[in-house]
């Protein structure tokens, strides 16, 4: 049986004698050692590893930082997912928060801990691991590897049930709504029910019902002939029309005013329009899928919505999860956004730093998706080197984490979120996940029993 390929790890260390013992103490990697910037370079090329170690006093200045620097600077360069480790004996601190802020991943204190620094680097193979297969999911969605979703990017079990119930109704020629709070991405999927139809060569016509006044909204819909009011100076084709052949995205349908609601049930049950002013029934075949943040029921109940007009619109139901409930999108959506906006506006910004990426993992995202683009373009803007940082976001506290009652269940919180998190980056793949853990398949299935999680 063919065993799997080790993996390679750098280490840049002038100290023979220390190379020796940090190549004795990985023997379950593939270690090259290196004394020098140029055989480091020289080995980076050669062996593209994932993780290196980097003491930055190398000759010529093994009293200083400088040289250390450079291959630090150099390595960002030529492959910036690589996770640096740093370590340095002159001036510590001051140096390890100079290599993170210059693109280091982590860093150690001379003399070595030959345990500790084996953590470190074991962590760091794991990070690698899941953000490799995080750009993996992002190119899948963006290259369009998941047709008719409307470049949702996901990699959460969540959102995925959503996306798939999406690609089995999209063909069936029903009124779809869709629940989900506001930045959920509720016109995204719209879109993508629209493109894995068979009206998908028809238009895709948007509308927000809450930004029309309801006096220009029944016109917005429906159209108008000339002079059927004032201003009314030639006829006008209403967005119903407009998507005959495709779909009608009603957005906020829950603003729409009762008086209106009965118009738009008569389309509905009789699929023929009349315009404002205008007497003549017109047929129009226009598929409907509608949003709301709102509780239509709770709207029915209260006689603001009709009951009637929610089961025609409600032939399929399908209910978004917040971000907060999509283990692994976030930290998956920011770097898609960063991606986008450094190359707008500010092209020297790569990546995110470590704290970063774990103020992002940690906070609930009250305003869902939206509130996570505008917080990445706040970033990038702000970010003054390579990488952005947890300050650049600007998230302060998030109040509404539930704190732990004792160590046992921050545990067991810890446990669930990471082992989601691991399940979503690894698309519910058991032996995946498990690597990316640190644990094998055995201990995850107990694991997974345990919390009551399913892949």
């Amino acid at each position: 049986m063919k065993q799997p390929e080790q993996r390679r790890l750098l280490v840049v260390e002038d100290d023979a004698g220390l190379s020796a013992q940090l190549k004795w103490a990985y023997e379950d990697f593939a270690v090259t050692c290196a004394p020098d910037r140029d055989s480091a370079i020289a080995a980076l090329r050669a062996e593209q590893p994932d993780v290196v170690t980097l003491d930055l006093g190398l000759p010529p200045d093994p009293d200083g930082t400088s040289e250390g620097f450079a291959v630090l600077d150099a390595i960002i360069a030529l492959k910036p997912d690589t996770k640096v480790i740093v370590a340095s004996g002159h001036g510590a601190r001051e140096s390890a928060l100079t290599a993170i802020e210059r693109g280091a991943y982590d860093f150690y204190r001379k003399p070595v801990d030959i345990e500790e620094l084996g953590l470190i680097v074991r962590r760091a193979f794991a990070v690698h691991d899941l953000e490799s297969e995080n750009r993996r999911l992002a190119l899948k969605a963006t290259a369009g590897a998941a047709p008719g979703l409307g470049g949702i990017i996901t990699a959460a079990p969540e959102m995925l049930k959503v996306t798939r119930t999406i690609e089995r109704v999209a063909k069936a020629d029903v009124a779809v709504i869709l629940l989900g709070a506001s930045g959920t991405g509720k016109e995204l999927l719209a879109r993508g029910v629209h493109e894995a139809s068979n009206r998908r060569s028809g238009a895709f016509v948007a509308i927000n019902c809450a930004a029309i006044p309801e006096t220009l909204l029944e016109s917005e819909l429906f159209g108008h002939e000339k002079g059927a009011f004032t201003g009314a100076v030639k006829t006008t084709e209403g967005k119903i029309e407009q998507a005959s052949g495709g779909t009608l995205f009603l957005d906020e349908v829950g603003d729409i005013p009762l008086a209106l609601q009965v118009k738009l049930l008569r389309f509905l049950q009789q699929r023929t329009i009349e315009r404002i002013g205008g007497r003549q029934e017109i047929a129009v075949d226009t598929r409907i899928v509608c949003a709301t943040h709102q509780d239509l029921e709770a709207m029915i109940a209260a006689g603001t919505f009709r009951e009637d007009l929610f089961y025609r619109l409600a032939e399929i139901v399908i209910r978004i999860p917040p971000l907060a409930e999509r283990p692994g999108d976030a930290a998956l959506l920011a770097k898609a956004f960063l991606h986008r906006f450094a190359g707008e506006m500010n092209p020297q910004v790569k990546g995110f730093a470590s704290d970063a990426l774990a103020a992002i993992d940690g906070w609930r995202w009250p305003g869902n998706v939206r509130e996570l683009e505008n917080r990445v373009k706040r970033a990038v803007i702000m970010a003054e080197g390579k990488m952005v940082h947890a300050e650049d976001l600007d998230l302060g506290v998030d109040s509404d984490e539930p704190v732990a009652l004792n160590l046992k269940s921050a545990r067991e919180a810890s446990d669930r979120r990471l082992i989601r998190h691991a399940l979503a980056r690894s698309d519910g793949n058991i032996s995946n996940t498990a690597r990316l853990l640190g644990v094998s398949r055995p201990t995850l299935y107990d694991l997974l029993k345990q919390y009551d999680l399913h892949a």
